[in-house]
């Protein structure tokens, strides 16, 4: 901002004088904060409603991204080891360890035992 002089009115009242361009420029930063804060509304509305339907943990994200397989990284977001998660689905630990090593593919069957399990849709196992 450039030069910006201050004056007092008749009732006593401090008013502000500045440039056009100095005016122009605080009222492109505050529009420039409003569309901030009408994004940070909108992502905070999808952000809910992806959590409502399931939103999974960053941790699980990351692990993906790191190449652990679906089944691993939501096993180690729940804490579970494979022989936990083999006697909770009953499913055999070698079979899991085939299917999180990419050695064994995950039937419907196989997907929906997991989902119920694990607290995901099954739909998420077959991608």
């Amino acid at each position: 901002m450039h030069k910006i002089q201050i004056i007092t009115a008749s009732n006593g009242e401090e008013m502000v004088v500045l440039s056009k361009a100095d005016y122009d420029a605080m009222v492109a930063a505050l529009m420039s904060d409003a569309e901030d804060d009408d994004d940070v509304a909108l992502y905070d509305a999808r952000k809910a409603e992806l959590d409502a339907d399931g939103l999974l943990p960053a941790e699980v994200s990351i692990a993906i991204l790191r190449g652990d397989h679906r089944i691993k990284a939501l096993r180690a977001s729940r804490g579970l080891t494979q022989q936990q998660l083999a006697a909770k689905t009953g499913l055999g630990q070698g079979f899991l360890s085939d299917l999180e090593n990419g050695r064994r593919n995950v039937t419907d069957a196989v997907a929906q035992n997991l989902s119920t399990v694990l607290g995901v849709p099954a739909s998420w196992f077959k991608g």
